[in-house]
């Protein structure tokens, strides 16, 4: 009986903390610094820039939480992706960090910009560009890629154990590599922060979202689902 109720807060917070990751990530996104006029506007529309790193950094609760607090549930079944989640989550973790100093070292260059107005705007145009493309590059492809393959693991578990309903882990798993795909083609520049991309990481989103919603409402660590369901 203990051991069920510990499952079941472990579960509900795992949801808990999937729901917070998909808001923070909404609220995470800046939109002055990937517009053109960046270097110059970043400084006026600080606050945007403080509240969107603030999001961010929320973000590492629930990239690093999730894996950990369903750890324990699914080590029983699969330690190995268990474990390997845990890693990739942790590291996603780090990634966004790194990320969040990126956007606070943009928003740096634009103060000092706006101290010296308009001289040698090439250097601050080059270091600038410089960072937004290493931004983008942790954000979009490392951060997206590891935290993916964090869930990958995890719906592998998920559908190996039965622990969930086949259709929710395969959507998973199935979500999880679209996403993969994204970031892989991001980085080798073959699409951009466009349509497509958004595209093949939709699936994965809205997978995320009703696995927060079972976690928190219909998730029993002592049912296992039939694979035909």
């Amino acid at each position: 009986m203990k051991s069920t109720y510990s499952g079941r807060r472990s579960a509900i917070i795992t949801g808990m903390l999937l729901l917070a990751g998909i808001v923070a990530g909404i609220f995470s996104v800046v939109p002055v610094v990937d517009g053109e006029d960046y270097i110059a506007k970043a400084f006026t529309y600080k606050n945007q820039v403080l509240i969107g790193s603030f999001f961010q950094l929320l973000m590492v609760v629930a990239y690093v939480g999730v894996p950990i607090m369903i750890y324990p549930i699914l080590s029983q079944h699969n330690k190995i992706f268990a474990l390997g989640s845990v890693a990739f989550g942790i590291i996603s973790g780090v990634f966004i960090i790194i990320g969040v100093i990126i956007l606070l070292l943009l928003l740096t260059l634009s103060q000092e910009f706006v101290k010296v107005g308009n001289l040698d705007v090439s250097y601050f145009r080059t270091i600038g560009g410089l960072l937004q493309a290493g931004r983008d590059l942790v954000n979009h492809m490392a951060t997206t890629l590891t935290f993916v393959l964090a869930m990958l693991l995890l719906n592998f578990a998920f559908y190996q154990s039965k622990l969930i309903p086949s259709w929710l882990s395969v959507w998973g798993v199935l979500g999880s590599t679209l996403s993969i795909m994204a970031s892989l083609l991001f980085m080798v520049r073959f699409i951009g922060l466009d349509s497509i991309y958004m595209m093949l990481n939709i699936p994965i989103a809205f997978q995320q979202f009703v696995l927060a919603i079972w976690f928190i409402v219909g998730f029993n660590p002592t049912i296992q689902h039939s694979n035909s369901n």
